[in-house]
């Protein structure tokens, strides 16, 4: 097991009485609490998202390790940490954007948007197919950072935002919010609204939406999930339902223009429709 997976293994007992303490809290306040079926969905899935991550980081190790040895220059010590958590963040930021704005990416990354809820639990809630995080990872190799303090890194980055998926903190103070992600951006990026789509994809760092003008405030009270949200709680169907959409869509489109639109543009991208003679300009 490497250092990444053994430090989210052991975040486990950490985020489970996290859980237990938001359970309480809302259950106190009276306010809308965890729903068993989506809780163990999630949980269910965090553990297959695990156990796939593990037997996928031998694979992932040995390319960046390739890779780091064709790089001429080394960061170590310190310099290499620091450098490296803003390197993954922004990686993070582009694999995140990415996920959402190309539909066979959109078709993994979905199922962490189809809970109807949002909680802690919510974070766990994350696909079996692993494999997309290396295209991004690949660049910041060349950095001359170590690959194990590179997952290491992402591996932070991903346990920071466990504890920004709840409803129970408000909006932090001024200058928090202006650079750090918070559960208030990210409620906005769980949002179903038409102005809280495709917002705030940032880790741990706001600052590159605000940069790259994906950034949204929270507003509107969000309502979560998807535009279409598929009512189940089905694992299968929960981590292929997109993955099928897709295909069925590939399968029946007329030609290769169509086929490569339906799998490498946008989610609900459809094709114009098809001019007759004479009726183009």
């Amino acid at each position: 097991m490497d250092l990444a997976s053994l430090l989210l293994w052991l975040s486990a007992p950490v985020f489970l009485l996290a859980m237990l303490v938001e359970l309480l809290v809302l259950r106190r306040r009276r306010l809308p609490s965890y729903d068993k079926r989506d809780s163990f969905l999630n949980i269910a899935t965090a553990l297959g998202n695990q156990l796939a991550a593990m037997a996928w980081a031998f694979v992932q190790g040995a390319v960046l390790l390739w890779l780091h040895s064709a790089v001429p220059w080394r960061l170590t010590g310190w310099v290499a940490w620091a450098v490296g958590m803003v390197a993954v963040d922004f990686a993070y930021y582009w694999f995140h954007r990415a996920h959402h704005e190309i539909r066979a990416l959109w078709a993994v990354h979905v199922v962490h948007h189809s809970s109807e809820r949002y909680n802690l639990s919510v974070a766990l809630r994350q696909p079996f197919l692993v494999v997309t995080t290396l295209p991004f990872l690949l660049p910041v190799v060349l950095t001359g950072i170590r690959p194990e303090t590179l997952t290491t890194c992402f591996a932070i980055n991903l346990v920071y935002q466990f504890f920004i998926h709840t409803e129970l903190v408000d909006k932090l103070w001024a200058p928090v919010e202006y650079v750090l992600n918070t559960p208030s951006h990210h409620r906005v990026h769980h949002g179903s609204q038409e102005q809280y789509l495709d917002k705030n994809y940032g880790g741990i760092l706001i600052l590159w939406d605000r940069l790259f003008g994906t950034f949204e405030p929270e507003g509107e009270r969000v309502r979560y999930g998807l535009t279409k949200n598929i009512h189940t709680y089905r694992i299968v169907r929960v981590q292929t339902h997109e993955l099928a959409a897709m295909a069925r869509d590939i399968l029946h489109a007329e030609n290769w223009s169509a086929r490569l639109g339906y799998a490498l543009r946008g989610p609900g991208w459809t094709p114009g429709p098809s001019l007759g003679p004479g009726e183009a300009n």
